[in-house]
């Protein structure tokens, strides 16, 4: 998985230079979504840019392992399929994707399936 964020951040025209990836529960990613982002509502990802415009990508990827589970018995997926969608939403909003229009969503369900179908081979 390593090398294909490499790919995809390559593909994306975007320079990579470190990207923590951190999972962890429900309640310890409601904790940060309250302290840093001001929202009382569980997720699956928080991206954490820390290099400023410009420069080579350097983030953080906190994501709940129960909420990616949840997700994937709600959409009857495998739980591989959907942790690996929401690491690649994570990298996308870090190359420039955003979600907060619906014509944004779905450019960026696009490039998700369009990197799932990639990495697995579809």
């Amino acid at each position: 998985m390593k090398l294909f964020v490499e790919t995809l951040f390559r593909l994306e025209k975007k320079n990579l230079k470190n990207l923590n990836v951190i999972f962890c529960t429900d309640n310890a990613l409601l904790a940060i979504n309250r302290e840093f982002l001001n929202h009382d509502y569980y997720t699956d990802i928080i991206t954490f840019p820390l290099s400023t415009k410009g420069q080579a990508v350097e983030a953080e990827l906190y994501i709940s392992v129960d909420r990616v589970r949840e997700n994937a018995k709600k959409q009857d997926i495998p739980f591989s399929t959907e942790l690996h969608r929401v690491l690649l939403h994570g990298c996308l909003h870090l190359t420039g994707y955003n979600d907060k229009s619906s014509q944004q969503i779905k450019k960026i369900r696009e490039r998700e399936d369009h990197y799932l179908r990639l990495y697995f081979n579809k």
